[in-house]
Parts: C-alpha cells; structure tokens; sequence
C-alpha cells in the first residue's frame, strides 16, 4: 500500500476521530467516470444529503484511480466481500452493489436507521494488515514466475545462434558487446510490454473471475510443459513454432554490429512471445488485482532482470572461454525436457497456490 493511502487511513482512523467522534464518513461510494449506473447512484446520494443533513458521503472513482482501487478492495475485504464491480456503497456493516429503485429504497431504510443509532463506520472496518500479507505472497510468485521464463530454451536458442553468428569473425569482444546489446533490447522490450498490459489490464477493470482465469491459465501452461517433458513434439510444443524458426534465424544471422544486435533483440522479441509469454501474463494478471502501480513497476524490473540473468551469464561465460557456443547448443539440446519439466512444476505450483490464496482470502 503506497504512502498517500497509509496516510489518509491513519488521519481516518487514529487523528480525526479523537477530534470528533462523528466525523468519520457515514457512507463510503465507490464509482467509475463514465458509469451511468454510478451516476445514478451519485445523484441519490447528494439527494440523500441534502435530506439528511448530517449525512456525509465520501466518493472514490476507480476506473482511472489505482489508489481509490486499492482503498476498495480493502475496504471489500474488510467487509468480507469481493469486487464485483461498480457502483458500490458502504454504509454500516452493509455493502450495496449496483444502482436501482430497490437499492436506494435500502440504503435510505440504513440512513434512516443510523440517524438514530451508532452505526459502524465504514473506514473502522479496514484491515490494514492485507497488503503485508499479499506482498508476501507476490514476491514469490514473481521470482517462480520469472525463473520460468528464465530457463526457457527459446531464448537459450536465440542467444547461441546470435553468438555464433558473431563470433565467425573470430572477434571475441564484439561478441560480447552483441550478447550484452541484444540481452539489454530483450529486457527493453519485454518490460514496456509488461507495463502496457498490465495497464490494460487495470484500464478495463477486473474481478474475481478474472483472477480465477489467470490461476487456471498458470495450471494450464504449466501441465503444457509436462507434456512437453512426457511427450516432446507431440501436437504442439511451447516454443517458437517452427514454421517461424527459419524466419526468425534469417534475421539473427544478418547481424553484423552491437547496434544491429540491439535491434534486432525487439524484433525478436516478438518471435519470443509465444512461448515466454504464458508466465508473463499470469503475473501480469497478479500485479493489475493486487498491487499499485508503483509497485507493479518495481516487481516487473525485478521478474525482467531474473528473465535476462541466463542471457548475461551464457554470453560471459563465451567470452571468458569457459565454454562455446557448440556446447552451450549441446547443453540446451541435451537438458531441453529437463527444463520444460522446472517450467511446468512451477507454473502448477503457481496457479494452486493462487487457488488456495483465494479460498483462504488471502487475495
């Protein structure tokens, strides 16, 4: 949880209502710009106000607000219920969904009520240890995820045919430079392409089905893999398709610079996407239910930084002479079931403990 929201909840919960006992909101209106349900719902409410003078109705809009978003799914929480959309409002321990005639007729019956009675305060009700334990549960998730992607063959393939390619001019250096130029492109890339998804992500909105989805895609790539462990080749493989693969080494082997290696490393990140991209989404799912963009930002640099590390430590260790590009080849070739077999073993670890994260109301 980011600093602007610790503070307004601790102003909220600990300073003001040593002030006044009754200052603290009554109704708590969660709504998206453009909405017509919202804007119905909003339209009650001032009209609630103005007939209920003591009233007071604080409004958070959602759709373009991350921290008014992590405030109602606290909130939600706090109240033992999910985000199933907007507009929702919360007045004493009731939480009400949507807008119609017999919505207001039961949240101006709960008004009512709470002018002649001590209601709770929707704000009193959040629990502020959650975001501790859905960090907890992130970070993990991130660095599995991201070690998946890691030891992916497909990007072991295209690093060692790019190598190869350079080093026929016997010039050690400028293979190192295209290795780490090429590396430094992919992580460019796949960063940028993380962030706008998961600001897609966000843009649309998501629920509790949504992330249901995404747990089920991690079990279902994962049990992919295994089948790529038990019976490599069959039916498809979660690689670079091979009526790609000559395209895509075309491209690899016109390198002749640092630069065009820098280049060329979006280019193919594109080819890369199909069979690196699984993990990524699932994550990406994650980070638009569970964290704030800041956040999101700094845990997408670290699962970019893991997803690289191989690609840095191949291209040194080529360089340094404690193995070539034959080998490296060999090596990848030889350990290739091996590795999808890591890969699906975490990504099913992955999607369960997600499931299990959502029965216990962890997430």
């Amino acid at each position: 949880m980011n600093k602007k929201i610790l503070l307004h909840l601790f102003l909220f919960l600990f300073i003001i209502p040593l002030i006044s006992a009754d200052s603290s909101p009554d109704i708590l209106f969660f709504y998206g710009q453009g909405c017509p349900h919202c804007a119905e719902a909003s339209s009650f409410l001032q009209d609630m106000q103005s007939e209920y003078p003591s009233l007071e109705v604080q409004e958070y809009e959602i759709y373009f607000n991350q921290e008014n978003r992590e405030l109602f799914k606290n909130i939600a929480n706090s109240y033992g219920s999910e985000i199933q959309g907007v507009p929702t409002t919360f007045i004493n321990d009731k939480s009400f969904i949507g807008f119609s005639g017999n919505i207001g007729a039961e949240i101006e019956k709960e008004i009512k009520y709470c002018q002649g009675n001590t209601c709770v305060k929707p704000l009193d009700q959040n629990n502020n240890e959650e975001p501790l334990i859905l960090e907890k549960l992130t970070i993990p998730a991130v660095i599995g995820a991201a070690a998946v992607d890691a030891i992916n063959p497909c990007a072991f393939a295209v690093l060692i045919i790019l190598l190869t390619t350079i080093l026929v001019s016997n010039n050690k250096k400028k293979a190192l430079g295209a290795g780490i130029a090429f590396t430094i492109a992919i992580f460019i890339s796949y960063f940028l392409m993380g962030l706008g998804l998961y600001s897609a992500i966000q843009a649309t909105g998501f629920t509790h089905s949504f992330f249901i989805i995404v747990a089920i895609l991690a079990i279902v790539i994962g049990l992919f893999n295994l089948k790529d462990y038990l019976w490599y080749g069959k039916w498809f493989i979660m690689e670079v398709p091979r009526k790609w693969r000559p395209n895509m080494k075309k491209l690899i082997k016109s390198v002749t610079s640092i630069p065009g290696a820098f280049l060329i490393g979006f280019v193919i990140s594109l080819f890369l996407l199909p069979c690196t991209s699984g993990p990524y989404i699932v994550i990406l799912g994650l980070l638009a239910k569970i964290a704030t963009r800041g956040h999101a930002i700094f845990l997408l640099l670290i699962y970019n930084l893991i997803f690289i590390l191989p690609m840095l430590i191949i291209t040194l260790l080529v360089y340094y002479g404690f193995t070539t590009t034959e080998k490296a080849e060999e090596w990848r070739t030889n350990k290739l079931k091996f590795l999808h077999l890591i890969a699906g073993i975490i990504l099913l670890l992955l999607g369960v403990g997600m499931f299990i994260a959502m029965k216990y109301g962890l997430i």
